[in-house]
């Protein structure tokens, strides 16, 4: 879908959530089914995408220096 990069995050959520809802009533046709399916596939991969890119954001923080450092979360023991 080339009008994937114009979407934000929660817009392609929000169109992924209707798209599943209307699977799951069943009453779309085949051929329409499996072009939603599609669709919903492709707002699938750029979510995941941008949470990857986000993530990796997240991976470094500025140090009171400004100098970036590697971001580690430490687990409760």
């Amino acid at each position: 879908m080339s009008d994937k990069q114009q979407h934000s995050f929660e817009e392609a959520m929000e169109q992924l959530e209707e798209i599943v809802d209307k699977l799951e009533e069943g009453d779309v046709p085949l051929e329409k089914a499996i072009e939603q399916f599609q669709k919903g596939m492709e707002l699938s991969k750029f979510c995941h995408d941008r949470l990857q890119q986000i993530e990796k954001q997240m991976e470094q923080i500025l140090r009171e220096d400004g100098q970036l450092e590697p971001f580690v979360v430490q687990e409760e023991e």
